[in-house]
């Protein structure tokens, strides 16, 4: 069993509204490359890190600096929030939250934490 990443063809289609034209030269392909840009980020992992199966690195980090510059995973949260009914709250999940390891100690060497 793979642990990789991949967004299903449901997922897909929701998002699809949201990206850009593409214009000229046909884009790569875009559940392959959202998958990784999803995988890296949400491992904390470094681009030229990415597993061979989402394709060259380089192609994730240009499409996620791109996209995002443009504002694409900006308005694809937004709208994604917005669709069916108006939520008064809006939950995030924080499963992926990091602290950085030095973070706790600093609490006992400042005197803030008693022990």
């Amino acid at each position: 069993m793979s642990d990789l990443f991949w967004l299903t063809d449901e997922q897909m289609e929701r998002l699809r509204p949201f990206f850009p034209k593409s214009h000229g030269k046909p884009r790569v392909d875009d559940r392959r490359v959202l998958s990784g840009i999803v995988f890296v980020n949400r491992n904390g992992l470094r681009w030229r890190d990415a597993p061979g199966a989402y394709g060259p690195h380089k192609t994730l980090y240009n499409r996620w600096k791109r996209w995002g510059e443009a504002g694409v995973f900006t308005r694809s949260m937004e709208g994604l929030a917005a669709v069916g009914t108006e939520p008064e709250t809006v939950m995030i999940d924080a499963t992926y939250l990091k602290a950085h390891r030095t973070a706790s100690s600093l609490r006992v060497k400042r005197g803030i934490l008693a022990a």
